[in-house]
């Protein structure tokens, strides 16, 4: 009985020492960060910029993709019925990437239906390219990152082993661990960086995808309605509706 109680004693009084001569260690992000070196000023800016890009790209392309699903079917009644001039008023009041569309085949009535087409499809790959402004940027974000990541666990690891080659005979082990630590401190920021880079711009692009399959089904649908005009003219004859 005697002897358990002291074993019991003698280790709750171990336990205690551990506790007041061990240090308190702390993990925090911030404080990891800031001993990643200069490299990780650079993924901070990278990640402010992909941020930035991200949130404006996707104001960009909600309000593209915000069109009545009635648009098309309007214009095309207006032009059926001789409203030449509504019809334009209404693509100008819409200020999308269809509108805009619609709005040059419109203004190119009267030319054969492939010059028509045609102009119409070189306003939409010009749409489709400001949309897809900034979204190179962000995918080199999200390639680029990671290697920035990289490069600096490699120069950690260049100086973790300069300073023990330095240190001759009296090495000590926190000198590569204190060294590996912060190397790989870039490697996880440039992982971070990248990764939510890289999910962003493929969010970006298939929203930029869903827009461009409208813009197809409306140039579609404009262009069926006017090869149905045109087909109602005499053979030889360019189509072109009355106009108010």
């Amino acid at each position: 009985m005697l002897l358990t109680t002291f074993l019991q004693a003698s280790a709750e009084e171990i336990a205690t020492t551990v506790e007041e001569v061990a240090p308190e260690a702390s993990f925090s992000l911030l404080g990891m960060a800031s001993k990643g070196g200069w490299l990780m000023i650079v993924l901070a800016l990278l990640s402010i910029v992909a941020i930035y890009i991200f949130a404006e790209r996707l104001y960009a392309i909600n309000h593209a993709a915000k069109i009545d699903k009635n648009f098309t079917k309007d214009i095309t009644d207006y032009l059926q019925d001789g409203k030449k001039k509504s019809a334009l008023a209404l693509c100008k009041k819409s200020d999308t990437p269809i509108a805009r569309m619609l709005e040059k085949g419109i203004d190119r009535m009267g030319r054969p239906l492939h010059d028509i087409q045609a102009a119409v499809e070189n306003v939409g790959n010009l749409e489709v390219a400001r949309l897809e402004k900034g979204l190179p940027i962000l995918a080199s974000i999200a390639g680029g990152a990671p290697m920035i990541g990289f490069l600096g666990t490699v120069i950690g690891m260049v100086q973790a082993f300069f300073n023990m080659s330095q240190a001759g005979n009296n090495i000590d082990i926190t000198l590569l661990s204190g060294g590996i630590y912060t190397a790989m401190i870039t490697t996880v920021g440039g992982l971070i960086v990248g990764i939510i880079a890289y999910f962003c711009y493929n969010f970006l692009t298939s929203r930029v995808s869903d827009v461009v399959y409208k813009m197809e089904n409306s140039t579609i649908e404009f262009m069926d309605a006017l090869e149905s005009g045109a087909s109602a003219q005499p053979q030889g004859d360019s189509f072109e509706l009355d106009v108010e």
